[in-house]
C-alpha cells in the first residue's frame, strides 16, 4: 500500500495548481489531505476510483481534513471524541484490516505562541487517542504536525528555538510519541539534513531550500517490519507543503 499525506493549503487553490496531475503521478492507494479549507458540499473533487471522507471545521474556509482511498475501510470516524478539539475538522480515522490510519492536522502554536497552551493540551489528548486505538490494532498517523522534531529537521534551528513549531514544549510532544513506541518512518530510511516538507512563502524560501520538516508518517512499532519505504516529494509544488508518504505491506 502506498499512503500519501499532503497539506494542500486550500483544496480549491491546489486544484488550480496541478492537484489532479500530482495525484495521477503519485498514484496513492490512500491520500490524506490537511488544511482543505472547504467542506464536501462546497466543492467537487473528481477522483475516480477513490472513496472520499471529509471532516470540515465549523468555521468556513478554515482547517479541515479529507481522505481519498481506493480501499474501502472497515470503519470511518471524525475527531477524537473531545468537543473542544473536534470543532476544527482536524482528524479523520479509517480502520483497515491490519491497522488504523489517522489523518491529523495539528493546531499551530501561532504568532507570539498565543495558542501554545492549547497546542500542548491537544498533543496530550491526541497521544491518548492514538494509544486507545492501538489497544485494538496498530496505528499509522500522518499529517502536518506543525512542529519540527530535531535540529536536523529545519534549516535554521538556532534562530527558531522559541518560535512556533520549534519550541522545547512542542518538540517534547514529538519525543513522547517516540517514548510511547511510535516510529518516525522517514528517519528509518534517511538521517540526512536538508529534507524539508514546508517552506515559507516569504523571502524565496523554497527556491533557497530554507525549510522545515513538519509533515510526517508515524507508525506503531509492531508495524516496523512491514514498512518498505518512506519518502518526501519535495519536487512537487502546488502548496507551501510537499507530499510525503510511505509504502507498507497491506
Amino acid at each position: 500500500m502506498k499512503l500519501v499525506s499532503w497539506n494542500v493549503n486550500g483544496i480549491r487553490a491546489a486544484m488550480k495548481y496541478g492537484f489532479f496531475d500530482v495525484v495521477k503521478k503519485i498514484d496513492p492507494d490512500v491520500l490524506c489531505l490537511q488544511e482543505t479549507k472547504a467542506s464536501r458540499e462546497q466543492i467537487t473533487v473528481d477522483l475516480p476510483g477513490y472513496l472520499q471522507f471529509w471532516n470540515s471545521a465549523d468555521r468556513r474556509g478554515y482547517s479541515g481534513t479529507a481522505v481519498f482511498s481506493k480501499i474501502e475501510p472497515l470503519s470511518f470516524s471524525c475527531g477524537m471524541g473531545i468537543p473542544e478539539h473536534d470543532r476544527e475538522g482536524r482528524i479523520i480515522t479509517l480502520e483497515f484490516d491490519r491497522f488504523f490510519l489517522v489523518n491529523v492536522y495539528t493546531p499551530n502554536a501561532q504568532h507570539g505562541l498565543a495558542r501554545l497552551d492549547y497546542r500542548m493540551k491537544w498533543d496530550a489528548d491526541f497521544l491518548a487517542y492514538v494509544k486507545r486505538l492501538e489497544s485494538s490494532k496498530p496505528v499509522i498517523f500522518c499529517g502536518d504536525l506543525n512542529a519540527a522534531h530535531k535540529e536536523i529537521d529545519l534549516k535554521n534551528p538556532k534562530s527558531n528555538i522559541h518560535n512556533p513549531g520549534f519550541t522545547p514544549e512542542e518538540r517534547s510532544s514529538l519525543d513522547r510519541y517516540v517514548e510511547n513506541g511510535f516510529i518516525d518512518t522517514f528517519r528509518e530510511f534517511n538521517k540526512e539534513p536538508g529534507n524539508y516538507t514546508w517552506w515559507s512563502y516569504r523571502f524565496n524560501a523554497r527556491e533557497k531550500d530554507i525549510g522545515w520538516r513538519i509533515d510526517y508518517f508515524w507508525i506503531s512499532r509492531s508495524l516496523k517490519d512491514s514498512l518498505l519505504d518512506a519518502f518526501i516529494t519535495k519536487e512537487i509544488n502546488g502548496s507551501d507543503h510537499c507530499p510525503v508518504g510511505i509504502i507498507i505491506k497491506g
